[in-house]
């Protein structure tokens, strides 16, 4: 078996965006597509680059700062971004009838709004390379749904939605769109629950484990190795078998 580590899978001279690459998932992806030879840039808002990674300041919710982010990208590298993962997003979970208005617009502005804006501006570097890979990281949430989750629900569902679009919209160009859609993962949210609360979220995955952030990192780069070309508007679950691939 070929590992997403190997030459075969290797992205050579690519350059790599991931928003939201700082920390937990999106650091562990950034790290990956870096050792799998991507040039890998991090957006992320405070524009610190995390274990010698290049960064630049990315506020996903604002137009201005996703131009200028780009721009910056392509003034570091002298190119633009090839391999564009949304990872970027923000929680605030609440029953829906204590639901604020601000819970609501600030989720689906950043988890939905902000990797729209982020795919939008990559697209027009891609349709001039006649290639480029889109992966947007979504959550088994998404599908399965969730109680005090509404907000962020919407806004992880919305991401199949836009991938599929992207992919009958772009996928002529050498472009695909895929998603990513991680279960119950050892973060640093998840290591901050109570420990009766994990152990009845293990005993509902099949896989009786929470996965690794390393884990989802593997899925990314396969999706945007050249081996991945002809699967667009996919969603890759990664879960355990929480939600079955719904």
């Amino acid at each position: 078996m070929t590992s997403p580590t190997s030459p075969a899978l290797r992205g050579a001279e690519r350059t790599a965006l991931v928003t939201g690459g700082n920390r937990g998932i999106g650091l562990a992806i950034s790290l990956a597509l870096r050792e799998a030879g991507c040039r890998v840039i991090v957006g992320c808002r405070s524009g610190a680059a995390p274990q010698g990674l290049e960064a630049v300041p990315l506020e996903v919710t604002q137009t201005a700062s996703v131009d200028a982010a780009f721009d910056a990208v392509t003034q570091l590298t002298g190119g633009p971004v090839e391999v564009l993962v949304a990872n970027a997003g923000i929680a605030k979970d609440q029953l829906l009838m204590r639901l604020s208005d601000d819970d609501l617009d600030s989720v689906l502005d950043t988890n939905l709004g902000g990797a729209i804006r982020c795919a939008r501006r990559a697209s027009k570097g891609m349709i001039r390379l006649k290639r480029g890979r889109l992966i947007f990281v979504s959550s088994v949430v998404g599908l399965y749904g969730s109680a005090g989750q509404v907000n962020y629900a919407a806004s992880k569902s919305g991401l199949v939605g836009v991938a599929r679009s992207i992919s009958r919209e772009l996928g002529g160009r050498g472009i695909t769109a895929n998603v990513v859609a991680p279960g119950f993962i050892d973060t640093a949210m998840t290591e901050g629950l109570p420990e009766d609360l994990k152990k009845k979220y293990r005993a509902a995955i099949p896989a009786g484990r929470f996965g690794t952030v390393d884990e989802v990192a593997a899925a990314v780069n396969f999706l945007a190795s050249p081996q991945a070309s002809y699967i667009t508007g996919a969603v890759l679950p990664i879960d355990g078998g929480l939600g079955m691939g719904n």
